[in-house]
């Protein structure tokens, strides 16, 4: 009885015809009254989990949230659909807090989102004693743990507000990016009692994983913003020198694009933040404090400018683009200096020494993913506990690399020769140095160029040596030391390549666009047009994906219209007719 409720749910209030994988378990077991972990990734529909079981339990759900602007766009988009939602948290002003105070103690809200920190603020506490609060949401949940990419001390507040209350709801644990370490601090640290988890499987399947090394980087992104003229997307960057110098740039480009990082003014970085979400300005170029509050589901791709920390940070920063269903683009600019940058910034935010050791590691994680000849979508996925997996998805650029491989069997042996010459003792850049023939102190006070491997690969820069380390390392024939200052040494397939038994073979990566058809260009417009007059973001009034299915159904009426997914009673009755007309209109 209650999953056919929340199949009414989805259709009548959201517009979809069907639960995507994993949803469905997901809400059957909330509604049992269980706790439940839902690791499932972006772009899945995590938020529907939680909302349609609130809309079925009596009483108030309180969902936990780490972002404002995260908050705030998810209750407007609820509202859209006619449901009762509010935030609460420090961007109100103190009138308008009692009065959604009073509301919520009235029973006049369904949703209640809060920050964390708000739990243990001045009232809160007395208020939760006095509603029936019948389930508790906590979104993002990773932040939870020390270990997470995201870790916030003030989710450590949430099992002690949960165990206080005169009545312990039902908690759901909501996350996409979860290692099998980070759900375990999950379930202890939020006192979940014997949840119920549910891993729907980490692959987004309309995504395309490229790594390209060696590129121009400036000169890649205004190729590629040419090319794919008036798209929405996101370019990260490491620091916000960078995001100031390539905004700057692409700006004096004649591009369209904005920037966002935590230094400048707050009204400039809303401002921008705004034209981005109505796609005034197509193009965000950030730091990842353009982060979790940005939920726009036509993010057409994601560039990373700079390697990111970590692949927990990546595959969520990645994962931006695309959540609508459609095809989405998630390109990694790498160049080794990138690493450099990196451990700098985990040198100067991260002061507990086994923390460090913790960052660097992963750090070493990534730096492999950006050198791997495997399937980049394989690697992603069994980093996150994944089980046979598929070696070939098609659509990665390591998959569809149409060039032949290259036999570098050789160029391997003399490597991995004077990886064992060098007795395993120094860095990639000393190897390096001692491959080329390079003449320096350093060489000649370790006597090192009088070993047998000096300068047997001399026309190579130390720059392509230093890659082709970092891609025997990813490929398991040389490993790093985890540190500062990793080591290099032999890898468990080293003696193999050595003895001649295992010869070893490298690609180069490519990138692919993808086009759209005049009908669709013309449904954006009228959407934007909406927007506009309604004062929100295009995506509020359909979905990417839904104006493709328009283009692929061409409904001619209400009926039919109805039938698309994304399109439901409320939102029909709302645009439905414009919608109609420009589709009857290109059909005639």
């Amino acid at each position: 009885m209650m999953l056919a409720a929340a199949q009414t749910i989805l259709q009548r209030v959201f517009g979809y015809p069907s639960f995507r994988g994993g949803q469905l378990k997901v809400i059957e077991s909330l509604m049992t009254r269980a706790d439940t972990v839902a690791i499932m990734p972006t772009g899945a529909g995590k938020s529907l989990c939680y909302q349609i079981p609130a809309l079925l339990f009596d009483g108030v759900t309180l969902v936990i949230s780490p972002l404002i602007a995260l908050m705030k766009d998810q209750v407007d988009a609820l509202g859209e659909n006619g449901v009762p939602a509010t935030f609460i948290n420090s961007s109100l002003t103190a009138a308008e807090l009692r009065r959604r105070l009073h509301d919520t103690a009235q029973g006049r809200y369904k949703l209640v989102y809060v920050a964390p920190e708000r739990l243990t603020a001045a009232g809160f506490p007395e208020l939760a004693a006095k509603i029936k609060i019948s389930f508790l949401a906590v979104d993002e949940a990773h932040c939870v743990s020390q270990w997470g990419h995201d870790f916030r001390p003030s989710y450590r507040k949430i099992a002690p507000f949960i165990n206080a209350l005169p009545y312990r709801p039902v908690v759901g644990a909501f996350t996409a990016t979860a290692t099998p370490e980070i759900k375990q601090d999950i379930i202890k640290l939020l006192g979940l009692v014997e949840p119920q988890v549910f891993v729907t499987g980490f692959d987004r399947h309309n995504l395309y994983f490229s790594v390209l090394r060696g590129e121009n980087k400036l000169e890649f992104v205004l190729d590629y913003l040419r090319a794919n003229k008036g798209k929405s997307g996101i370019i990260y960057a490491a620091t916000r020198k960078d995001v100031d110098m390539l905004a700057k740039k692409l700006q004096q480009y004649g591009l369209a694009v904005g920037k966002y990082h935590a230094g400048m003014p707050k009204v400039e970085r809303l401002e921008n933040q705004e034209a981005f979400l109505r796609d005034d300005l197509p193009v965000m170029v950030a730091t990842n404090a353009f982060g979790m509050g940005i939920d726009k589901s036509n993010v057409r791709f994601v560039i990373h400018y700079s390697m990111p920390k970590n692949i927990e940070a990546y595959y969520q920063e990645a994962g931006r683009a695309g959540r609508d269903g459609e095809p989405g683009e998630c390109i990694l600019l790498y160049h080794p200096q990138d690493v450099i940058l990196q451990k700098y910034l985990i040198e100067q935010t991260v002061y507990s020494p086994r923390r460090r050791l913790h960052e660097f590691s992963k750090l070493q994680v990534v730096a492999d993913y950006c050198h791997t000849s495997r399937c980049l979508r394989q690697t992603l996925l069994e980093y996150f506990g994944e089980v046979d997996v598929p070696a070939h998805c098609g659509s990665c650029s390591n998959c569809n690399d149409d060039r032949k491989a290259v036999d570098v069997t050789l160029e391997a042996q003399k490597v991995i020769s004077c990886v064992y010459r060098m007795r395993e003792r120094y860095g990639a850049n000393l190897v390096a140095q001692v491959l080329k023939g390079a003449d320096n102190k350093k060489i000649r006070e370790l006597k090192l160029d009088r070993l047998s491997t000096y300068g047997l690969l001399p026309k190579q820069t130390i720059q392509e040596l230093r890659d082709f380390i970092g891609f025997l390392a990813a490929e398991g024939y040389l490993r790093l030391t985890e540190g500062k200052y990793p080591i290099v040494k032999l890898g468990v397939k080293a003696a193999a390549v050595l003895k001649g038994q295992q010869q070893v073979w490298r690609k180069v990566q490519v990138q692919k666009v993808v086009v759209e058809d005049d009908l669709l260009a013309q449904l954006r417009r009228l959407r934007k047009e909406i927007a506009d007059r309604e004062n929100i973001p295009p995506y509020r009034v359909f979905s990417d994906a839904t104006l493709r299915e328009m283009c692929e159904k061409r409904p001619a009426d209400h009926a039919a219209l109805l039938k698309v997914s994304g399109v439901g009673e409320v939102k029909l009755k709302k645009y439905g007719a414009e919608f109609l007309q420009v589709i009857n209109a290109a059909a005639n």
